[in-house]
């Protein structure tokens, strides 16, 4: 199973603020939507908390949380409390691709196992309370940098970049 990372992230690491993001991109929201629908996604339960009740659990996804809490349920979603019990649950789905999708702790856990990154640069730094973490730029190959310019619609240019760990 190929174990991949899906975030934006500004030029300061910034990911996000008050258990929201600090930026609206609907076309990084698209690239999302395109990427993980019908994968398994892992996340921290403070950024399920996050999403919006109408996108809560993200549909046409298998949704899995990471949370310290030992008796957490959640309709519709696979709780679970380590890392690597949420790996085994998307391995046991028979899953190809699993998407690690934050917050910064989780980004940290998957760090470590991650084949693939990808990465919307957002050109511009913010205010922000959560952060994707600091990576060996060295152990990772950019295979793919697709440019999208600020426009009616985005008020930040940033890149949708890929990395394949060496």
């Amino acid at each position: 199973m190929k174990i991949s990372m899906i975030a934006a992230v500004a030029e300061n690491r910034v990911i996000g603020k008050d258990n929201d993001l600090v930026w609206r991109l609907p076309d990084d929201m698209k690239f999302f939507m395109q990427k993980t629908t019908g994968h398994h996604v892992i996340m921290g339960r403070k950024n399920f908390d996050s999403l919006p009740p109408k996108f809560s659990p993200l549909p046409n996804r298998t949704n899995i949380v990471i949370t310290r809490q030992e008796d957490l349920f959640i309709d519709g979603a696979h709780v679970v409390n380590s890392f690597d019990d949420a790996l085994q649950i998307a391995r046991d789905g028979r899953e190809e691709e699993a998407f690690v999708i934050g917050g910064g702790e989780i980004y940290k856990m998957g760090l470590a196992v991650a084949d693939i990154m990808y990465i919307t640069e957002i050109k511009g730094s913010f205010d922000g309370d959560a952060f994707f973490p600091e990576f060996d730029r060295s152990q990772w190959i950019e295979v793919e940098r697709i440019n999208h310019p600020a426009d009616e619609k985005h008020k930040y240019e940033f890149d949708f970049v890929t990395y394949k760990h060496r």
